[in-house]
């Protein structure tokens, strides 16, 4: 193959992609560095590059200086202002999310200055701002909870799994829609920006638990989540654990706390104990980070048809994220949850 250097911006771009998507379906770096031609190194930066600012970072950069208008020190602060306070349909945007489309729309609307979507974006890096996958906090989440969670609930867990010989895994059940919207919004670096989401077509639910040396279960189901449901995924879950003891910790879902569950697990508490978050707090869990992969590229990157269609999509997704534990740990390196490493 010839040197991926040497091809076009285009070429380029296309092997990119080809690879980043290659290792996500299941190939290792060293095959797919190998079918291409590039070394592993290469691979392993695309795929960070991929998993932080999205595929849209992998895509070939027009040479050259943009065309267009510039703007003065006053109207970039303008602007800055604007995006750190207001969201885009408060600037009445149709947009749900501050892109580097929004962001051009509003300087346009506001100084009659048109840009192109590049030097937008190299403005907006320029100011400090990142590409980022909104995350919702609750308002009702009480920080000294969190605070102790973190320094004295979390660690007394993790010093009885190691006097038990126990394996600490993070669970969550989630619903997976048709209609979700995968994207990323430009906002302050460190700032996660929030968003808003709604619409209805076909949908199902997925439980899932993940540890952090790579290991994880699943279970696709399109009836409500209830106590059967959650008893049949915690006896798969004892099942395929090698006869080792599992600590899960889960958030406050009221099938979580409920009689047949507790009882359940009294009877099982030599194989089994259920440990849970603070309230109001899914940015402490792992899992939350698989549930984000899942619904942005299983669901929000490839559109179905049918409900089955969609259930089979994620659920090959699923297993092939299963086969790769690195990508299992690396749901870990996210800053809120580094502590659960």
């Amino acid at each position: 193959m010839k040197d991926a250097r040497y091809l076009s911006p285009k070429a380029q771009e296309a092997i990119r992609l080809r690879a980043v998507r290659a290792v996500l379906n299941g190939q290792s770096q060293t095959q797919v560095a190998q079918t291409f031609g590039v070394a592993r190194g290469t691979i392993s930066r695309w795929l960070k590059i991929y998993r932080e600012k999205g595929e849209e970072a992998l895509l070939a950069k027009p040479r050259g200086r943009p065309k267009g208008g510039k703007l003065k020190g006053w109207q970039a602060a303008l602007i800055c202002n604007l995006i750190r306070d207001r969201c885009p349909d408060q600037m009445k945007l149709p947009f749900a999310l501050w892109t580097r489309e929004a962001v051009g729309q509003l300087i346009e609307r506001k100084f009659g200055i048109k840009l192109s979507v590049w030097t937008v974006g190299r403005y907006l890096r320029r100011w400090g701002f990142t590409p980022q996958k909104p995350l919702k906090r609750a308002y009702e989440q009480n920080p000294k909870e969190v605070k102790a969670w973190l320094e004295e609930e979390y660690p007394r867990i993790k010093q009885k799994a190691r006097e038990e010989g126990a394996e600490i895994y993070w669970g969550d059940e989630t619903g997976i829609r048709s209609d979700h919207q995968a994207g990323r919004s430009w906002a302050p670096k460190g700032e996660t920006p929030v968003v808003e989401v709604s619409g209805k077509r076909f949908q199902f639910n997925m439980i899932s638990a993940i540890s952090n040396r790579g290991k994880m279960k699943f279970m696709i189901f399109g009836e409500r989540f209830n106590a059967e449901i959650f008893i049949e995924f915690l006896r798969r879950l004892i099942r395929s654990n090698e006869k080792r003891k599992i600590f899960l910790i889960v958030d406050n879902h009221r099938v979580h706390h409920a009689k047949k569950v507790s009882k359940w697990v009294s009877r099982h508490k030599e194989e089994i104990e259920i440990f849970f978050l603070p309230k109001y707090s899914p940015e402490l869990n792992p899992d939350e980070y698989l549930n984000q992969d899942v619904k942005t590229n299983a669901v929000g990157r490839r559109r179905s048809r049918t409900k089955e269609e969609l259930m089979g999509n994620v659920r090959s997704y699923l297993m092939s994220t299963q086969r790769q534990p690195e990508i299992v740990k690396s749901y870990f390196r996210a800053p809120a949850v580094r502590y659960a490493m």
